[in-house]
């Protein structure tokens, strides 16, 4: 299985090929502007694994949620490659990437995912981990204020990405005892996309290149002038 990877719903660009067993990846941390980078180190991470495009039998992404532009560009990116190659598509949530990177550094399970939503909110997923180790949603994933967030069940969550770090205090005071966490920087990867994509494919969840959607969770993508002004 020769599998690429896309991952950029955060400032952390990242692409990864699974290939052989094996992974490969390339990371940078772009402050959101992965347009200029994306595609150099798409070639950058094939050169690494010494395939071509025409070896690869899937592409996986990051489909969010996450910043909107990073989602699009991934969407855009194996849209692309996977039309022109006549390839699956494997759409892999943000989130799950978050919880598997989490869980490769040392998070207890279960796993609460969080990332940065900005507007004062958070996008947060809910995840146990199979017995292949890899994250398994176990609720579905929301979008709400800190303060507002509630667990499933009654367990103590291990939390960990950029909306933990943005909102650690608010967090705290809505969640008490319930709450561990992982402070150390962790973002979803593209080598965690690679794996969980390629559990999909075996699992024969592909689609076809049409069918690649991002994931946002809120409605409305932008607020108007007056909206962020009223905000402020």
């Amino acid at each position: 299985m020769n599998l690429l990877a896309i991952e950029c719903s955060t400032e952390v660009l990242s692409v990864a090929v699974f290939a052989s067993g094996e992974l490969r990846e390339r990371l940078e941390d772009g402050g959101r502007r992965h347009g200029d980078r994306l595609l150099v180190m798409i070639d950058a991470v094939m050169a690494d694994a010494r395939l071509s495009k025409l070896d690869l039998h899937a592409v996986a992404f990051g489909c969010g949620p996450g910043a909107f532009t990073g989602v699009r560009m991934a969407v855009a990116a194996a849209q692309g490659i996977a039309y022109g190659l006549d390839i699956p598509a494997l759409p892999v949530s943000s989130l799950a990437a978050l919880a598997q990177e989490g869980f490769d550094r040392g998070a207890a399970t279960p796993i609460l995912a969080l990332a940065d939503a900005r507007m004062g909110e958070v996008y947060a997923g809910f995840f146990e981990i199979d017995e292949s180790g890899l994250a398994v949603a176990v609720a579905d994933e929301r979008l709400c204020k800190p303060e507002q967030l509630k667990l499933p069940g009654d367990d103590v969550w291990c939390a960990v990405g950029p909306g933990l770090r943005a909102y650690r205090r608010l967090l705290d005071e809505q969640l008490g005892y319930r709450m561990d966490a992982i402070e150390r920087s962790i973002y979803p990867q593209a080598s965690a996309v690679a794996r969980l994509g390629a559990r999909a494919l075996r699992a024969g969840l592909g689609l076809p290149a049409r069918q690649a959607m991002p994931v946002y969770l809120r409605n409305k993508v932008a607020l108007t002038e007056a909206e962020r002004a009223a905000a402020r």
